[in-house]
């Protein structure tokens, strides 16, 4: 019997039978001369009986593992959640105590860091001013890059507090770096890179406790 006859008579997908045959029962059926593939008729019951409960063995397979992804999906959330309440909730101080609480333990010093670059041509625009170009809007540009860098370089510094299993961040402060990198190329000329700004915010990561 051509599979294509079986797959009608008893409901079963054509292709996803044909390849447990392959898979599993290799003997059991043989290419047709015209393409095609074939059972012994005297088979077809045994065959179809036996991939039917390897059919519903998978679809329950792939439904526990669906069911666990989901557990794990949920899971992975919760975590997340919890960590990022956990990362909001870690006070900082420039100082080193924190009023009605004591510290417990010193976890030592961590860091964070924050860098972005800026094309030269950002800062400029060709004009009046020194050397035929005048600064423009430069100032607030970077007043507003700094800012957002200063809160990276605190959100690595709580992840940093957080992996110690600590609660809140003292004597905080902050180094800043201006990079004007100059490179020379192959005939000697001197090659200008984007400005690079960066900003570290250090502290020591502690755990406290109210009073």
């Amino acid at each position: 019997m051509k599979t294509k006859d079986l797959a009608a008579a008893h409901g079963i997908d054509k292709d996803s039978f044909e390849d447990w045959l392959k898979e599993h029962r290799d003997s059991d059926y043989s290419g047709g001369t015209f393409g095609g593939v074939s059972v012994d008729d005297a088979k077809v019951d045994s065959l179809v009986l036996e991939y039917k409960k390897y059919e519903k063995s998978e679809q329950e397979k792939a439904a526990k593992e669906e069911e666990a992804q989901g557990k794990k999906n949920a899971a992975e959330k919760e975590a997340a959640a919890a960590k990022q309440q956990a990362l909001s909730s870690i006070l900082i101080s420039s100082g080193f105590n924190f009023d009605g609480f004591t510290i417990t333990k010193y976890s030592g010093y961590i860091s964070g860091d924050g860098a972005i670059s800026v094309d030269r041509d950002n800062l400029f625009r060709l004009g009046g001013g020194w050397a035929g170009r005048e600064i423009t809007g430069v100032g607030g540009d970077l007043l507003l890059s700094l800012a957002e860098l200063r809160r990276i370089a605190l959100a690595e510094l709580k992840e940093a507090a957080y992996d110690l299993g600590c609660n809140a961040i003292i004597g905080v402060d902050f180094d800043y770096l201006t990079l004007d990198p100059i490179t020379i190329n192959s005939q000697g000329q001197q090659i200008f890179q984007p400005y690079m700004f960066a900003v570290t915010a250090n502290g020591n990561a502690v755990v406290i406790e109210r009073k």
